[in-house]
């Protein structure tokens, strides 16, 4: 070990640090479908978005051809606090596994928000400010998107509410009083507040949420509500835009020592991880330049790739947002109220789900027992405690790492650890306990849920 070239951390010096995001869809031949007004059937246009998004993400969600976008002066300020995150390469679990294959991980929890939420929570709470609104309403799986905003709206004087799903709400109390230190009003979704949080209540009394539900909460709450926009945190093309900073990043630590990988592993919920780590080795898949096996890993009990369908569908429950041709389970899909955390979305970005329906990039599901299975032995080996949704790439990447000890193939392997696991110690005990199982949903579930898609 001590005669490797490559550090086991790699850095960028500050003047690296990619000062453009890189927006992977100038480079598709294939757009990704537009969303439609849910009213009139047709594509949504900048000055209708305008209404419920700041107008300067409205244009960054419609940009289909700009490759590049300069990141403002401020926002690039507020990225030293904690950028360029580190490229590191895992030595002690490729020892433990006694695998051939080279394991790197780009690891974003080194933050307090304690993941690549807030890459995007600045830029948007940046956008908020700059047209003078008051505050931004959103939504939270886990947690970590809803810690990233408050960060971002508390550095920058903004108000922030935020609609958390219930049974994370219920979950992860430190993660909630969190938000709350950092100012930020949290209320479990769904809820009383809203027109559709009672809908939703009255139907499924005992629901433990679902991100869908808080999504139409949170749109409901910014569009009534004078001087406020609503903000997501994932699914959206503008979240990969802001998030390509860190695929910008890893393929500059890469090449900064001639590595080039095989394959290159995220996990998947609305996609704004795996976007945003995929989008420049993606970039070069589509121009022809290079080849990499991308995979995407999802919750056996939400798999919108794997056992979805490609279709135009609402982003959220209470079916008030527009509609977005997307891998789906039905936008009336209530995941079970396991420990995947923020994975638990009813769709996938329309990026996404374009290159997947395009043969560009792969999918699979696992089950959370296997997946906590992974996050110990990781945890073990390399020091870090990883989230639920982080772990998902984690097993996919151990399992690639085991198939090459069978092979004798020597591959580069880089995965996202997106975020740290120090607000989900409820789930590490389960695990511990013996008292996790593993939920399937049946094909009479995804069916039912499936059949109230919108006729496009």
């Amino acid at each position: 070990m001590a005669n490797e070239k490559i550090p086991y951390k790699i850095y960028l010096e500050e003047t690296q640090m990619p000062k453009a995001w890189y927006n992977l869809r100038a480079d598709m031949r294939n757009k990704p479908a537009p969303l439609l007004n849910p009213q009139t059937l047709e594509p949504m246009s900048v000055d209708e978005l305008s209404a419920v998004f700041c107008k300067e993400l409205a244009i960054q969600e419609l940009d289909d051809t700009t490759p590049f976008v300069d990141i403002p002066d401020e926002i690039l300020s507020f990225y030293k606090m904690y950028r360029p995150s580190p490229l590191v390469r895992a030595y002690c679990l490729e020892e433990k596994l006694k695998t051939p294959a080279k394991v790197y991980y780009k690891f974003e929890g080194n933050n307090t928000s304690g993941s690549h939420k807030l890459n995007s929570a600045i830029a948007q709470a940046y956008y908020a400010k700059k047209q003078g609104l008051v505050g931004v309403t959103t939504e939270t799986g886990a947690g970590q998107w809803g810690t990233a905003l408050s960060m971002a709206c508390a550095y920058l004087g903004l108000d922030c509410k935020v609609y958390m799903v219930k049974v994370s709400y219920e979950q992860k109390p430190f993660r909630r009083e969190l938000m709350r230190t950092y100012g930020a009003s949290v209320t479990p979704s769904p809820s009383a507040e809203t027109q559709c949080g009672r809908k939703i209540l009255a139907a499924h009394p005992e629901t433990g949420g679902s991100l869908g539900c808080a999504i139409s909460e949170a749109v409901e709450k910014a569009v009534g509500t004078p001087g406020y926009r609503y903000v997501l945190g994932s699914v959206l093309n503008q979240v990969l835009l802001h998030q390509s900073i860190i695929g910008l990043e890893t393929k500059a630590a890469l090449d900064k020592y001639e590595i080039v990988p095989d394959i290159i592993i995220g996990c998947a919920g609305g996609g704004s991880n795996l976007g945003g780590l995929i989008a420049p080795f993606m970039g070069q898949k589509l121009r022809g330049e290079a080849d990499y096996r991308i995979i995407a890993v999802e919750p056996v009990s939400c798999p919108s790739l794997t056992r979805g369908v490609y279709a135009y569908d609402f982003c959220d429950t209470g079916m008030i947002c527009p509609l977005s041709k997307m891998y789906t389970l039905g936008s009336g899909f209530i995941p079970a109220p396991n420990h995947a955390g923020g994975l638990r979305y009813h769709g996938m970005s329309t990026t996404l789900s374009q290159l997947y329906h395009d043969g560009l990039m792969e999918a699979r599901s696992v089950e959370q027992t296997k997946v906590f299975e992974a996050a110990e032995l990781f945890a073990r080996t390399e020091g870090i405690l990883p989230a639920p949704e982080s772990s998902h790439a984690i097993r996919a990447a151990i399992d690639e790492a085991e198939n090459c000890s069978l092979t004798g193939e020597e591959k580069t392997i880089v995965f996202g650890l997106t975020g740290t696991g120090y607000f989900d110690m409820t789930a590490y005990e389960k695990y511990n306990d013996g008292k996790m199982s593993d939920y399937v949903p049946t094909d009479e579930e995804i069916g039912e849920s499936l059949a109230n898609l919108p006729k496009v």
